[in-house]
């Protein structure tokens, strides 16, 4: 169980850093489950940012990736 309790330690800590990062720009005290749901927020507004980023990136010419299946009935000769 040393795992698991250094993962809640790890939350813990995290909880604190929120409480202590955001109760002075709210004005309010913070309770652990509001500090979880901003850190719940704060991550996935970063992790929208990252896939829009990524979904704007250009493929690259090179790009090993397989090569799309034609449609059903379509024949391409290249010459």
């Amino acid at each position: 169980m040393k795992r698991l309790d250094a993962a809640n330690d790890n939350d813990a800590k995290q909880i604190a850093r929120t409480r202590q990062i955001w109760q002075p720009r709210l004005g309010r005290d913070l309770t652990d489950d509001d500090a979880h749901q901003i850190m719940h927020n704060v991550t996935g507004f970063f992790g929208l940012l990252a896939e829009w980023s990524r979904a704007e990136r250009p493929v690259a010419a090179n790009d090993a990736a397989a090569p799309a299946k034609p449609k059903d009935g379509e024949v391409r000769h290249d010459r």
